[in-house]
């Protein structure tokens, strides 16, 4: 597939999306089984048991699920509190939550507690940034002084009419669900599902093909680019290779250059890891501890390597910590959880 094309199909039963560009998959998104709160989703909580050794608390979340909450200043046992789920639950485990409500839609997010009113650094246009600055301070007028909004990036191609219609939505929902704080555990907001996240967040910039129907994951060869994901092996450029495999503990990650064995050989195949490395992470849904065993490579070229994975990771959605290197000669790395692992869906 040529161009920028974006895949809405089903994946093993479940609603899924996929987005390719020039043959390479970018990204893929699935709906997990059973009846988990989807990421996005809003509930009123009851805060419930702190947990001091992990820095956190436990909250009671709607139909008897458990969330665990890191930002406890100031929140007692049993008290009302609204939370937005951030990621999937590992199983047995709890949903993670946030106290930083985001109303997110494709042109405009709402941000209560975080004040101020910002244009995406992508519009350049000094014009069109004027107009939709006109266009927000309009849409927040008379608003509670605690809510900000953030204008996307795709609102430098849509209509004006659009954009007002996302911002007066996103504002009515914010201060809908900011007064339901009384009660006991319920669902304010559901989460975005894979298809749904696809049409918010894929269409900037605008896709060359979105393919809907039935079946499109096999017609479109999405089904065999996710084939080779389920394999630990990944081919890189002159004949190197890296084994992507996870543990209980974390992910370890071993290169190696092949049968050239030419001194500058080393340093390419581990740049080349590199650069591919966040897509690998991203596609097969990876994150926690991360520990890569580069091939050998003097200490002096190590400093370009870095650079390497620091650009290569600075626009990962994903939070992304990049430790370093330890005395054995490995880098590590903590990347946030933000999907089930695709080998769970094998």
């Amino acid at each position: 597939m040529k161009g920028r094309v974006v895949v809405l199909d089903e994946f093993q039963g479940r609603a899924a999306a996929a987005l390719v560009v020039d043959g390479v998959l970018m990204d893929v998104l699935i709906d997990p089984e059973g009846d988990d709160l989807l990421p996005g989703a809003i509930c009123r909580a009851l805060a419930d048991r702190p947990m001091k050794g992990m820095g956190g608390m436990f909250v009671k979340l709607p139909a008897g699920q458990s969330g665990f909450l890191r930002q406890t200043d100031g929140v007692a046992p049993g008290r009302t509190l609204l939370v937005q789920v951030t990621g999937p639950a590992e199983p047995g485990k709890a949903l993670p939550v946030t106290t930083r409500l985001l109303f997110k839609s494709r042109f405009a997010i709402v941000t209560p507690g975080a004040p101020g009113l910002n244009i995406s650094r992508k519009i350049h246009d000094e014009g069109l940034r004027g107009e939709l600055a006109e266009m927000a301070a309009a849409g927040m007028e008379g608003a509670d002084e605690t809510l900000g909004l953030i204008l996307r990036s795709a609102c430098a191609d849509a209509e004006p009419e659009a954009v007002a219609e996302d911002i007066a939505a996103m504002r009515g929902l914010a201060e809908q669900v900011l007064a339901d704080v009384t009660g006991q555990p319920e669902l304010l907001v559901e989460g975005a599902s894979a298809q749904d996240v696809a049409w918010r967040d894929w269409l900037d910039p605008v896709p060359d093909e979105v393919i809907t129907e039935e079946g499109g994951f096999e017609t479109r060869g999405v089904l065999d680019l996710l084939g080779e994901l389920l394999q630990p092996r990944v081919d890189l450029t002159g004949g190197a290779s890296m084994f992507i495999e996870s543990t209980r503990a974390l992910v370890a990650i071993d290169v190696n250059t092949g049968a050239d064995t030419s001194p500058a050989t080393g340093l390419k195949a581990n740049i080349a890891c590199a650069r591919d490395l966040p897509r690998q992470l991203r596609l097969r849904g990876l994150g926690g501890q991360i520990v890569i065993d580069f091939a050998p490579i003097p200490k002096r070229d190590r400093a370009v390597l870095d650079q390497v994975i620091k650009a290569a990771f600075k626009g990962e959605a994903a939070e992304t910590h990049l430790v370093g290197w330890t005395a054995l000669g490995l880098y590590e790395l903590v990347r946030k959880r933000d999907r089930l692992p695709l080998m769970g869906d094998a």
